[in-house]
């Protein structure tokens, strides 16, 4: 292999894996999709990635050429959609339809793609994510409503954050200071019916790491040290971020507007619990940038776990619930990678934020702070952690069932 023949494909490579960790790939899957690219195009190769750095080592079999590329990044953020369109390039190139150089520039197109969706689309999935997890935790319609509006709210500053690094690097808890004043100010002067913690907590459902948590466990389950004990620490000071300005902002809440007696409002229905898994799921469509020919799928899956996770806990312990949830969503995740040639991730991501703890994590953090839970739960720290192992284990379990055909 001579020297620009190397030097063209190390790039690939390099820009390969740095685009797949700028759309949230996990450690271990994105390290081995990237070994078997090199294979395929005849270089030896060894990845060490993690959250905020990425290595590259490259050579040739006889090591008569050789590179090593070291970067800080930032922490990727989940585009299925860029995901799915890098994907399909990896294949065009592994079939033969492209050369090294027309991938090269195909990847370079897909990094200046617009976002597919338009604001008002992202503000409707912010307002349907916030609602849908208020109606999914089983409260009132107030609350739904209420969390539905406030997560408007939260959608402007994400949009002010776009605008001010300032506000940036103080978005997680911002927005939980404010959610946390409206939903008081809400409670004593339009609506004594709603839970306000509950309010607050569906309000910031979108910030709140129950993925990063789950996706950390199942790093560090497939030996990726450095990796998944960084995405942890990551999404714990997250969680905590969060949890701060809930605390803050409701505190300030009672002090500025007082507090009123809550009145208990009429339950929801059982069937509004489906409809919160399609308007999550939909939502989830937006926030995650799916592509639509992708959509339904996405939905399905959505489903697919949380009858599984429902219909097992009715006959065993919940955490053996989520265990059955998890493992029918990885062989359906498996079976779509197979049938549509495209990453498992892209259906497995909708159906982890149906399955995955995260509010259980901050419903915990608040009880150990407070000594109180704003719903109903028993020993709510161990099932947390029953559920984040059994998530993992139901997934580890389905890719022995049904092999993924890539890595992805």
């Amino acid at each position: 292999m001579n020297s620009a023949t190397f030097i063209q494909k190390r790039k690939f490579i390099v820009r390969l894996g740095k685009m797949l960790h700028k759309y949230g790939t996990p450690a271990y899957r994105l390290e081995a999709h990237l070994m078997e690219v090199a294979t395929h195009l005849g270089l030896k190769s060894s990845f060490v990635m993690s959250p905020t750095s990425v290595t590259f080592v490259i050579w040739t079999e006889g090591h008569e050429e050789e590179y090593t590329h070291v970067a800080r990044v930032e922490p990727g953020d989940h585009d299925l959609g860029s995901l799915a369109d890098t994907d399909d390039v990896v294949n065009r190139l592994l079939s033969g339809e492209l050369t090294t150089e027309q991938a090269e520039k195909c990847l370079e197109e897909i990094s200046k793609q617009k976002p597919p969706y338009s604001r008002w689309f992202n503000a409707l999935a912010f307002l349907m994510s916030g609602g849908a997890f208020a109606m999914l935790m089983g409260t009132s319609w107030n609350d739904v409503i209420w969390s539905g509006l406030i997560s408007l709210v939260v959608f402007i500053f994400v949009l002010w954050s776009g605008r001010s690094k300032r506000v940036l690097h103080m978005l997680e808890p911002l927005v939980a200071i404010v959610s946390g004043l409206l939903a008081c100010a809400i409670s004593v002067y339009v609506d004594p019916q709603i839970n306000i913690r509950l309010v607050v907590l569906s309000s910031i459902i979108v910030f709140i790491p129950g993925l990063a948590l789950a996706l950390a466990f199942a790093e560090l389950s497939a030996r990726h040290l450095v990796s998944g004990t960084a995405r942890f620490m990551d999404a714990i000071m997250l969680l905590f971020k969060l949890y701060f300005g809930a605390f803050v902002g409701i505190s300030l809440g009672f002090a500025i507007f007082g507090q009123t007696d809550f009145v208990q409002p009429d339950p929801l229905p059982k069937w509004s619990a489906w409809l919160a898994v399609f308007a999550l799921c939909t939502s989830l469509i937006v926030v995650f940038r799916t592509k639509l020919r992708h959509a339904s799928w996405s939905i399905a899956a959505g489903f697919i776990a949380y009858a599984a996770s429902i219909g097992a806990a009715f006959y065993f312990d919940y955490a053996l619930g989520t265990f059955i949830g998890a493992f029918a969503l990885g062989v359906f995740s498996n079976f779509f990678n197979r049938l549509v040639n495209a990453p498992a991730s892209i259906v497995a991501m909708q159906g982890l934020i149906v399955l995955v703890p995260g509010s259980k994590t901050y419903i915990g953090l608040n009880s150990l702070i407070e000594g109180q839970s704003f719903v109903h739960s028993d020993h709510i720290g161990q099932q947390t952690f029953l559920i984040f192992m059994s998530l993992v284990a139901g997934l580890i379990f389905a890719n022995v069932a049904l092999p993924p055909k890539k890595s992805l």
